[in-house]
C-alpha cells in the first residue's frame, strides 16, 4: 500500500464533503415529482404505513406535493394492493428519509443523497486499494463528485443509486478479500517455505468472511433491482479467478483445477445461499402482512411442503418476470445501450417552462430542467480510457484493468441483449464508479511512472491539470440543468450541445 496513509483518507473525505454539498444543498428543488418519483416515494410511504405497496388515489401527486409532509396521515392510498415489479429494499431506503423528514421532496431524496455522498468516499478508497496509489484514488473520487449522472441520481428518489451503492460495496469487499487471502498465503510461505505450498493443488485458503460480507451486499443489491443478478454472476467469477491467480503466484501446479475443485463449489453454494436469504429478508414487510398483492395466492392452490407465504412470493416473482420480459412500450427518452457511452440520449427527469416571470425567472421565458446527463468531458474521455484499460488487460495482463472492466461489463453488456426494449441512459449509474476508476487509472498513465523524466512528468501533470479544469468547467456549466435551477430559456438552449439532448 502507498506511504502516507493519512493522505489516503484526507483527500477522499474532503471530496466526499464537497460532493455532498453539491448533492444535498437545495435538495428539495425542484418541488415536484421527478420522473419515476411518481412511483417509488409513494410506494415507500405505503410501506411505512402498511408494510406493502397500495394503489394510489387519483391526483395522488398533487395531494402529496400540497400536503404538510406528514406521512402518518397522508390520504393518498386506496385499500387495494398494488402490483409493483421491483423488490422492496430501494423503497425502504427512500422510506427511511420520509420517516425522519416527512413526505416532502427533501424527505424522499435525502437517504439516496446520503448513499451517493458516501459512495464518493468509497470509490476513492476502492481505487486506492485497487491501484496502491493515493493519486488514482483522489482522481477517481474527484471525477465521481463532479459527474452529472451520479449527481442527478443522488438528488432523485429513484432506486438506481441504492443499487449502485450495494454493488460498489460488494466490489470493495471482494477486493479486501483478495488482499486478505494473499496475505494469508504469504504468511504460510514465510512460515513453512515455498515447497510446502507449490504442490499440485496448493493449500486451502480457509474461511472467507469478507467474501461472505460481499455476498450479503449483493443480496441487498438484488433486493433493490433484479439487474444486480448480473453482478452476482460476474463478481463470483471474478473472485474465483483471483483465487486461481493467487495459487499460480505461489507455484501451485494446477491452479485452475484446484480452484474449481476446492473453491468453486463452496464459494458458489455459500455466496448464493447468503444472497438468497438476504434477498428474501428484504421482502419481510410483504411476508409479515396479509394485504400485499398476491399475498394469499397459495391459499387457493394445492398445498405443498413449501410454506404458503413463500409459494405466494414465488408466484409474485413469476408475474413480475413476465411483466419485465414483455415490456416493449415506447418512451420518448428511451435509449439504446449502444449509445450510453456517448451520453447521446439522456433522460429528462423534470421540466418546467416558465413564461409569467414567476419562480425567480429574470425574463419572460425561462426553463427549469433536471437532465440525467453525465459530465460530457468525463464520459467522452472514458471511452478512450476503457479502450486503454482493455489494452492493458490483454496486452499486459493487468489484473486491475480486468477488474474494472468486469464492473463495467456487468452493468452494460447484458443490456445489449435488449436493444429493442425500453431502457434508459441513467441505468449507467450502476457502473459509473468503474468508469471513473478506469479514467483515473488512464490519467495516472498520462502522468508517467516514477522512473519517467522530470520533463515527462511535468508535461503529464499539466495535461491532467488541464483535463481536470475542463471537468470543473463542464460541471459548473451543466449544474443548473442537473439540479432544476430556473434559468433563461436561451441559457438552457446553450447547454443542449446535441439535438438528442432535448
Amino acid at each position: 500500500m502507498p506511504l502516507g496513509g493519512v493522505w489516503g483518507w484526507v483527500g477522499p473525505v474532503v471530496l466526499m464533503i464537497l460532493g455532498g454539498l453539491l448533492r444535498i444543498v437545495n435538495l428539495g428543488q425542484p418541488h415536484g415529482i421527478a420522473f419515476d418519483e411518481t412511483y417509488y416515494p409513494k410506494d415507500a410511504l405505503s410501506m411505512l404505513r402498511f408494510g406493502y405497496e397500495r394503489a394510489m388515489v387519483d391526483k395522488a401527486n398533487d395531494i402529496l406535493l400540497q400536503s404538510d409532509g406528514n406521512w402518518r396521515t397522508l390520504a393518498i392510498f386506496k385499500p387495494d394492493p398494488a402490483f409493483v415489479v421491483h423488490p422492496p429494499l430501494g423503497k425502504w431506503t427512500i422510506a427511511a428519509g420520509e420517516y425522519v423528514f416527512g413526505a416532502t421532496p427533501f424527505g424522499w431524496r435525502i437517504a439516496v443523497a446520503v448513499l451517493g455522498t458516501i459512495s464518493i468516499l468509497m470509490v476513492a478508497r476502492i481505487a486506492r486499494r485497487l491501484t496502491r496509489s493515493n493519486l488514482v484514488g483522489i482522481l477517481a473520487g474527484f471525477l465521481l463528485a463532479l459527474d452529472g449522472m451520479h449527481l442527478v441520481l443522488s438528488r432523485t428518489g429513484l432506486l438506481d443509486m441504492v443499487l449502485m451503492f450495494w454493488v460498489l460495496a460488494a466490489f470493495g469487499l471482494l477486493l479486501l478479500d483478495r488482499d486478505r487471502t494473499r496475505r494469508r498465503l504469504a504468511a504460510v510461505v514465510a512460515r513453512d517455505g515455498l515447497d510446502t505450498v507449490s504442490t499440485q493443488w496448493g493449500p486451502r485458503l480457509g474461511p472467507r468472511p469478507l467474501r461472505w460480507a460481499a455476498a450479503l451486499t449483493l443480496g441487498l443489491a438484488c433486493g433493490v433491482k433484479w439487474s444486480a443478478l448480473w453482478y452476482v454472476a460476474f463478481f463470483i467469477a471474478l473472485t474465483l479467478i483471483w483465487d486461481v491467480s493467487a495459487r499460480r503466484v505461489v507455484g501451485v501446479r494446477r491452479p485452475w483445477v484446484a480452484t474449481i475443485v476446492r473453491d468453486a463449489p463452496a464459494t458458489g453454494i455459500s455466496m448464493l445461499a447468503i444472497i438468497a436469504v438476504v434477498y428474501v429478508s428484504t421482502w419481510s414487510g410483504w411476508l409479515l402482512t396479509d394485504g400485499g398483492w398476491a399475498r394469499g395466492w397459495a391459499d387457493d392452490h394445492p398445498e405443498s411442503w413449501i410454506p404458503a407465504a413463500l409459494r405466494s412470493l414465488w408466484h409474485y416473482h413469476v408475474e413480475a418476470w413476465n411483466f419485465h420480459v414483455g415490456l416493449d412500450s415506447g418512451h420518448a427518452y428511451g435509449s439504446n445501450a449502444l449509445s450510453w457511452p456517448f451520453q447521446a440520449r439522456p433522460t429528462a427527469f423534470y421540466w418546467d417552462s416558465i413564461k409569467d416571470g414567476s419562480k425567480g425567472c429574470p425574463t419572460d421565458n425561462c426553463a427549469a430542467e433536471v437532465l440525467a446527463l453525465g459530465n460530457p468531458i468525463i464520459w467522452w474521455a472514458a471511452i478512450f480510457a476503457v479502450i486503454h484499460q482493455a489494452w492493458r488487460w490483454v496486452g499486459r495482463r493487468d489484473w486491475r484493468s480486468a477488474a474494472v472492466l468486469v464492473g463495467i461489463a456487468a452493468g452494460w453488456v447484458p443490456w445489449l441483449i435488449y436493444l429493442n426494449r425500453t431502457i434508459f441512459t441513467f441505468y449507467t449509474i450502476v457502473y459509473t464508479p468503474f468508469i471513473v476508476i478506469a479514467l483515473a487509472m488512464s490519467l495516472a498513465t498520462v502522468l508517467g511512472g516514477e522512473d519517467a523524466s522530470p520533463r515527462r512528468r511535468r508535461a503529464g501533470a499539466l495535461t491532467i491539470g488541464a483535463f481536470l479544469l475542463l471537468v470543473v468547467a463542464a460541471a459548473w456549466w451543466f449544474y443548473p440543468v442537473w439540479t432544476g435551477e430556473v434559468i433563461p430559456y436561451e441559457a438552457w438552449r446553450l447547454r443542449m450541445w446535441l439535438p438528442t439532448w432535448t
